[in-house]
């Protein structure tokens, strides 16, 4: 990840030019690698950089040829390579960077670039020429972004990755909504992302399941988070999603390490590298007669899907963590095993969890306990991958929410209210699951990749009947993504994942790290808030600022005065509370539903 700061129509730019680069520098653990900014008319743009692509040349702002249009991006751009052979002007690039392509797709399709776009991002561009900015976000919201206005400026706004950026020059924040684009020309957001599933929640998908189809397209969105030019690895839990994406990821970089040593031998003896078994392109990459380096040697995907990357590591890592004895770490070693990855297993106690819950509060932005609970191992994981030199890791969120995988999806009443839920889930997962993913790993430098929420594989997933989906008697959550990946009835088909774990009843991460954890952070909120408190918050409205937002338990309520210490009052509003539909339970802890540990075989229940 990187950490953007914008302001368009300053009244005084060049005395804010200090205050935009301090407020850039609040992200700087999003992108330690450079820094850069760039100024024209009234506007500013700071970066933050992280490199993952482009490595050599991607530094930014990135400036077209005649420098009238500066570009900041956070994300990635997964059909780069794609994009620059579609484009109907020829464009001089200047750079590898997979990001550099929306500068001419700005220049042909003004505020549409966005709907090119395949990838995670948020950007800020400036068009000098017209004192235009434009700035979008991705269509989930898996890249944190925010939007501010300040009532002492009022002509002017603001863009930020975080907002600790933001609230020291704004006293107006929303998070910039998914999906889409705003124009300066209109001081408007615009939806770019229209799929039928999203904008017609009611509508019931009548698509019949295509196991195949399923499967395929998860692959190929695994294949795609991929490209990089550092060190990645998986975040494996031993639960289903990580592990059908580690397994995934396995595969194809076991494929790519057989296609780079065939090239490398080819290369050694003087001839072409020959097409073998459909999986490398025919030639050597070679530079072009500008020198500049040809298609192929760019990291990413073609239009068939096949990954080109140069593999950087001969093993695939994967992290887990947890408490001694936590469920998800025994389960994440088999499954490393299984694999063949080289497997992490790191240790935390609760002790460490809650010396970091102050730091986690602040890097996150929010008071949501379940955001919270499930973050702090996930932040103190990812310092230890960054300390070894991993810059990159995908992961398995949006998975529960696309195919109605939380155990409160048990109770659903019919397939329309199960529709409707996914969809609800997969709206909001900007203010949850990637909130948590994207904050927690770029506290430290790390960029998380979420395959399960790639736009083309919703498409198919988000389109399937929701019958289908629904949990039953013989259909334990999440069968059909369980069914996809189940060679089982396949001779000679090599197993994804052993069948046990294939088959596992969904742990919610902040539980599958250890139960004692959400016990421990209960005792610690015992200790830190007295009921006296509780009443007066929820009676006597000791805490005017917090609204009718009173926390329904200590832990909530510590939570909230953690918040509160980092961040301004008007912050909370970008802040949503994850709670289950359906139960009458208020934590929102997997354990907390009836029927986790229900016994199930091959996906049906068995009754004990």
């Amino acid at each position: 990840m990187c950490g953007i700061f914008a302001c368009h129509q300053h009244p005084d730019v060049g005395k804010f030019k200090a205050t935009a680069i301090r407020m850039g520098k609040q992200v700087r653990h999003r992108g330690p690698d450079w820094s850069g900014n760039h100024t024209a008319n009234n506007t500013i743009l700071v970066h933050e950089r992280l490199s993952i692509v482009g490595v050599d040349t991607g530094a930014q702002p990135m400036l077209n040829e005649d420098e009238s249009v500066a570009l900041a991006v956070n994300g990635e751009i997964y059909n780069h390579k794609i994009l620059r052979k579609r484009l109907r002007e020829p464009y001089p690039f200047k750079t590898h960077s997979d990001c550099e392509v929306i500068i001419p797709l700005y220049q042909e399709h003004g505020i549409d670039a966005p709907k090119y776009l395949d990838g995670m991002f948020s950007w800020v561009l400036h068009d000098k020429k017209q004192d235009r900015l434009v700035a979008a976000r991705d269509p989930i919201g898996i890249t944190t972004f925010y939007i501010g206005r300040s009532s002492t400026n009022p002509t002017s706004v603001y863009f930020a990755s975080e907002l600790k950026c933001l609230h020291p020059v704004c006293d107006q924040i929303e998070a910039f909504p998914p999906g889409h684009v705003y124009d300066s020309k209109t001081d408007k957001l615009t939806r770019y992302f229209t799929p039928k599933w999203l904008m017609e929640p009611s509508l019931v998908p009548t698509i019949p399941l295509d196991l195949t189809l399923l499967r395929e397209s998860f692959e190929r969105s695994v294949r795609k988070r991929m490209m990089a030019e550092v060190p990645y690895g998986v975040l494996l839990s031993g639960g289903l999603d990580s592990s059908l994406t580690a397994s995934i990821a396995q595969r194809e970089n076991l494929r790519l390490q057989r296609e780079y040593a065939r090239k490398q031998a080819y290369l050694n003896s003087g001839v072409n590298t020959p097409q073998v078994n459909g999986d490398t392109n025919g030639q050597i990459p070679t530079a072009d007669s500008n020198g500049d380096v040809a298609d192929e040697e760019l990291a990413g995907i073609d239009e068939d899907y096949r990954l080109h990357s140069v593999p950087v590591l001969s093993q695939l890592n994967s992290f887990s963590i947890g408490l001694p004895d936590a469920p998800d770490s025994k389960a994440a070693a088999e499954v490393a095993r299984f694999l063949g990855t080289k497997h992490h297993s790191m240790h935390f106690t609760i002790q460490e969890g809650l010396d970091a819950l102050s730091d986690v509060i602040y890097h996150l932005e929010t008071y949501d306990v379940t955001t919270i609970r499930a973050s702090t191992p996930m932040y103190l994981l990812s310092r230890k991958i960054k300390a070894m030199g991993v810059k990159m890791v995908l992961s398995g969120e949006g998975s529960d929410e696309v195919f109605g995988g939380y155990l409160y999806f048990h109770a659903a009443p019919d397939k329309k209210a199960f529709h409707e839920e996914t969809v609800r889930r997969v709206k909001n997962l900007h203010l949850a699951d990637c909130l948590r993913a994207n904050k927690s790993t770029s506290a430290w430098g790390v960029e998380a990749r979420v395959p399960f929420l790639d736009k083309e594989f919703l498409e198919v997933a988000m389109n399937i009947d929701p019958a289908e989906k629904m949990i039953t008697k013989d259909r334990i959550e999440k069968y059909i993504l369980r069914k996809a990946f189940d060679t089982s009835d396949t001779p000679g088909a090599k197993p994804y994942l052993p069948k046990h774990i294939l088959w596992r009843q969904k742990e919610q991460f902040s539980d599958g790290v250890g139960y004692g954890w959400i016990d421990g952070l209960k005792d610690e909120a015992a200790k830190m808030v007295s009921d006296e408190q509780m009443v007066e918050a929820t009676i006597r409205k000791e805490k005017p600022h917090w609204g009718d937002d009173i926390p329904d338990s200590k832990e909530a309520y510590w939570y909230r005065c953690m918040f509160d210490e980092h961040f301004p009052p008007y912050c909370a509003s970008t802040v949503m509370r994850w709670t289950p539909t359906w139960s009458k339970q208020t934590d929102p802890s997997g354990r907390a539903i009836a029927t986790h540990e229900q016994a199930y075989k091959d996906g049906k229940k068995v009754e004990q």
